[in-house]
């Protein structure tokens, strides 16, 4: 399967790399033909999900160059159509020298983003994706919040209609969580990153657009010491041997029992810095046992199965694992401040 689907992926290339068009309708159909929701590109997304665990880093780097080289001759396409119509024929010179293209860098959240993936993906995790747009079932209540729970007060919430079932803005990814237990049986073992958003004043540590991570693992005798080793193996990959972890006791509605996770600083090395306020630690997700109630709600039998699951936003490891001390640059574009992590490429 790895064989052809390798070589599925080199023939589209070399197709697609020889695409052209003239006319606007030929590029939606080469759109829909590519990367429609039953298009080429799509179906080999499908088939992802077989790869086998060793094989999935390498082959969804493919597959994600396939994409991106798709939509970037789409892209040409469209502008070369586009320069065509506006400009007569002949109405520059074509000996002269053209201007020189300035590349650009990747933003650093991505790089994190790949990153967290990547060493979880070593550990069995595979990804799971779902709609920012989401309903309060999905995002509170399967989730262990009542209508009337004061955790709801938690997070302030993006509502975008109200009534019997409202809609809004998800505030956290674990409403893939939940997604993904109403699809899967156990044992489920997925991470969940996307664009996550609350309505909360924008400051050097906060922001109502940030990245989020979280991470489910169901299975039969899973235990609190199996989420602990999880945790400990990623912050070692992510932040150095050396680093070691504190769990400090917390509450969320959706586990039982629930856990703050701090990493000792890796600016000062745990003796006491202005980053970590003097006391060595630095805080980085929650985490905790999957509650009872949440695994009924998504139809699994919590006297068969349990799991853990943890969350963590983007924006906070980056900013521990560069020392970026204003949240707000993530998002101005700043072509000095991305610049800065090309050697992190």
């Amino acid at each position: 399967m790895a064989s052809q689907m390798s070589e599925r992926i080199v023939q589209l290339l070399n197709e697609i790399e020889e695409l052209k068009a003239r006319r606007e309708k030929e590029i939606e159909e080469f759109r829909v033909r590519y990367l429609g929701k039953k298009g080429e590109v799509t179906k080999l997304f499908e088939e992802f999900r077989n790869v086998l665990p060793e094989q999935k880093k390498e082959f969804g780097r493919k597959l994600n160059e396939l994409k991106q080289a798709a939509a970037a001759k789409i892209e040409a396409l469209k502008a070369s159509l586009e320069e065509a119509a506006e400009t007569p024929e002949c109405s520059f010179d074509l000996t002269k020298p053209g201007d020189a293209c300035e590349l650009g860098t990747r933003h650093p959240i991505s790089i994190t983003r790949e990153e967290i993936i990547a060493i979880f993906n070593k550990l069995g995790y595979s990804l799971a994706e779902g709609p920012e747009v989401e309903d309060d079932y999905h995002v509170f209540e399967a989730l262990n919040f009542p209508p009337d729970h004061p955790a709801r007060d938690m997070q302030d919430t993006f509502f975008i209609s109200s009534g019997k079932s409202p809609i809004l803005l998800r505030t956290h990814t674990s409403s893939v969580q939940v997604r993904t237990m109403e699809r899967r049986k156990p044992p489920i073992r997925v991470i969940c990153p996307g664009r996550v958003f609350r309505n909360e004043a924008i400051s050097a540590r906060a922001h109502c657009i940030f990245h989020q991570v979280e991470g489910l693992y169901i299975d039969k005798a899973v235990s609190f010491a199996d989420l602990k080793q999880a945790i400990l193996l990623f912050v070692k990959e992510m932040f150095g041997e050396s680093t070691q972890i504190r769990m400090r006791p917390s509450y969320f509605p959706f586990t039982e029992p629930s856990t703050e996770i701090d990493i000792s600083c890796n600016i000062c090395g745990g003796k006491g810095c202005n980053i970590c306020k003097g006391t060595g630690w630095l805080e980085i997700m929650g985490a905790g046992m999957v509650d009872p109630n949440v695994l009924k709600a998504s139809g699994i039998d919590p006297e068969v199965y349990s799991g853990f699951a943890f969350g963590m936003g983007i924006e906070r490891i980056a900013m521990l694992k560069w020392q970026v001390r204003d949240l707000r640059h993530y998002f101005e574009n700043d072509v000095r401040f991305l610049r800065e992590f090309e050697t992190s490429l």
